[in-house]
């Protein structure tokens, strides 16, 4: 998820620097809300990691 993240980053960039500023916006979007939900997933996982592994030893 994190690798699409930077992919529609590249892509935010890039359709900026051509003048796309309609492109630019929603791929810079895609990658705000890509990247949240990453460090949410990141997050949560950790903490259930975390957690078990407490829990086991």
């Amino acid at each position: 998820m994190l690798k699409w993240a930077l992919f529609f980053f590249i892509i935010s960039i890039v359709a900026g620097l051509f003048g796309f500023t309609g492109i630019a916006a929603g791929a810079a979007t895609i990658a705000k809300i890509l990247f949240f939900i990453f460090i949410v997933l990141f997050l949560l996982f950790l903490i259930i990691g975390l957690s078990i592994g407490a829990a086991l030893f």
